[in-house]
């Protein structure tokens, strides 16, 4: 059987396997699609996704930078 039966002609998903939601945008901190869009992604249409994948870029600045949770909170007590 040959490989290319399992390849498709899709925008594959922008996932780098960092899966972590963002508390305050509910945006993944890895690919910068919503919880929405990602568990729609494999049923969307290409135009759809197109529209996604070329939002992305914008969407990391609206992600505010944690102030790093207990960790930095005990490095600030030094």
């Amino acid at each position: 059987m040959s490989k290319d039966v399992w390849k498709r002609d899709e925008i594959e998903s922008p996932c780098i396997n960092i899966c972590v939601i963002h508390p305050e945008s509910r945006i993944c901190t890895g690919c910068y699609r919503s919880i929405d869009e990602i568990t729609a992604w494999s049923k969307m249409a290409p135009d759809a996704r197109s529209k996604i994948m070329a939002e992305l870029p914008q969407r990391a600045g609206q992600l505010k930078q944690r102030r790093g949770g207990r960790a930095a909170k005990l490095a600030r007590k030094d």
